[in-house]
């Protein structure tokens, strides 16, 4: 046993996903409440309530009432410190997303009890059966009419291939919603909406006494019991183990804007979720047990205070005690690196931390020395792996609108690509900045951003493209000739590797055919 072993088994680090609009940032912001880390909770989209969403902190994400970026934000529960990574559901962000899955330990689910699942959740569900990772699911909205429970367990079963477990079950929905029973701790949740804070609920051991129509109606309660009676007869016993492997996924319902359901769930997942993990990294199994300092830089934001130029480099510990000004080793570069100013994050608001332990996330001042997928360690040499940068999809070049500004056009654009919003590359044929992205609305917040972060305009100019490769060959006169065969269509990237650039399927195919002996790469990691 390692020495900080009670630290480490306090910690929860997980992060909510699933397809835009399903009422992500609005759990978070409920989570927090109960954590008593906000006192009144914010909307996303409200007109009566003032108060945006904590984990919506930049301008643009207040203005649309979606979230762009992934935000984390730490709190204590219950002896528990808890840490949340609110992700982005737009699929435009989706990689930021997929690196954010690099570094929990379990996910937790939403979906919308009227819409079911959606193509989004799918694929990030993809991403967590790769990893194994354990998923809570959280079925929000049940103050809107929707489809039926049991029908809704069977899609979620046939859709992201895995089996379910109710753990609370609704009594009612829309309208007549009444509330929530409580399986896991055999409890009657009843349900008095409120927006901003905290109700009060009833306790209610057994179901079948005549008491039950006390609370509810009688057609309610007779539905309930039928339905609870189904649910055990269908579904298996929840077992721990078997929801730590990844295979099944314990099902809650509530409405998280009208704050219910939220307080189960969160008592329930600090019993069940797990602790930090061990992580695998090239050389070996890092185990979080382990006295050394371990971790691995999973995010850059550019611009969190407006007022400061300043990138923050997000570290997930995973191994060890992380100390103030005490030297770590930066791998990449081989030298001893140390920071003054660790912060802890709440959103944008932070506050400088002495220490931090494995499974937690801290922000380092970042003045162009990292990059996404770093590793820093007590001065072993290890490499974690597994944060790829996809091959882009759209294209566009990117000039510069104001000639006065090209200076703070040239910082902003090398700031934001370090955050891996999107991908720039060279073209060395004309010298030209091509900015690579996963989806349209990556182009508008990039520019956005530079004018409002960094005073500097651009505007687009349309580029049509169908992949960027990277490439490699160990045969290098093969490499020059197909160099200078597609003089116009090479690039490099931010990392000086070589790109070249498709502009249709067709015509990368009969490349592949050509250049036998050269390999295409669709992810930067290879």
């Amino acid at each position: 046993m390692g020495q900080y072993s009670a630290e480490i088994k306090k910690r929860r680090t997980f992060a909510i996903i699933s397809h835009p609009d399903a009422g992500k940032t609005t759990l978070t912001e409920k989570l927090l409440l109960f954590g008593g880390a906000i006192h009144v909770a914010g909307a996303v989209k409200s007109n009566k309530i003032k108060k945006t969403a904590t984990s919506d902190w930049m301008e643009i994400e207040k203005q649309r009432g979606i979230s762009v970026a992934t935000s984390v934000m730490a709190f204590d529960y219950a002896d528990h410190k808890i840490n949340i990574l609110d992700t982005p559901g737009h699929q435009d962000f989706a990689e930021d997303t997929f690196r954010t899955l690099t570094a929990v330990d379990s996910v937790i689910i939403v979906i919308d009890i009227a819409k079911g699942v959606e193509a989004q959740t799918r694929k990030l569900m993809e991403v967590c059966r790769m990893r194994k990772t354990p998923v809570i699911v959280f079925i929000n909205k049940l103050d809107h009419d929707g489809k039926d429970p049991f029908d809704l367990l069977d899609e979620i079963e046939e859709e992201l291939h895995i089996h379910v477990r109710p753990l609370s079950w609704p009594i009612d929905m829309g309208q007549r919603f009444r509330g929530v029973y409580n399986i896991f701790e055999k409890k009657l949740n009843l349900y008095t909406p409120s927006k901003q804070y905290v109700t009060e609920n009833v306790e209610f051991k057994d179901i079948n006494s005549p008491e039950l129509e006390n609370y509810i109606d009688e057609a309610q309660a007779e539905k309930l019991r039928a339905d609870l009676e189904l649910v055990e007869g269908v579904y298996p016993e929840f077992d721990v183990e078997t929801y730590l492997s990844g295979d099944i996924a314990p099902v809650f319902f509530g409405s998280a804007l009208n704050n219910f359901g939220v307080k189960e769930l969160l008592d329930c997942f600090i019993q069940i979720a797990p602790s930090p993990r061990p992580v695998q990294a090239v050389e070996r199994v890092v185990d979080p047990e382990e006295d050394g300092f371990t971790g691995f830089i999973f995010k850059i934001h550019a611009n969190m205070d407006p007022n400061h130029r300043s990138c923050i480099a997000f570290v997930k510990i995973c191994s060890g005690k992380f100390e103030r000004n005490v030297n770590y080793k930066h791998v990449r570069f081989g030298k001893m690196m140390r920071f003054s100013s660790p912060t802890a994050f709440m959103a944008q608001k932070k506050e400088v931390v002495d220490e931090a332990y494995a499974g937690d996330i801290v922000g380092l001042p970042d003045t162009g020395n990292f990059k996404i997928g770093d590793t820093l360690t007590a001065g072993e040499e290890l490499h974690f792996k597994g944060l790829p940068s996809f091959s882009p999809e759209m294209f566009k070049y990117i000039e510069n609108a104001d000639p006065m500004k090209a200076k703070q056009l040239n910082k902003g654009i090398e700031q934001l690509m370090d955050e891996g919003v999107a991908q720039l590359f060279v073209n060395q044929f004309n010298g030209r900045k091509i900015i690579g992205t996963v989806g349209q609305l990556q182009f508008e917040v990039i520019q956005y951003r530079l004018l409002h972060e960094y005073g500097a305009q651009c505007r687009w100019e349309p580029l049509h493209l169908y992949k960027a490769c990277w490439i490699e060959s160990d045969n290098a006169a093969m490499l020059d000739n197909f160099k200078k065969r597609k003089a116009q269509y090479m690039a490099v990237d931010k990392d000086g590797r070589d790109v070249y650039l498709a502009d249709s399927g067709y015509v990368l195919m009969m490349a592949q055919q050509d250049f036998p002996d050269i390999k295409f790469h669709f992810t930067s990691e290879f």
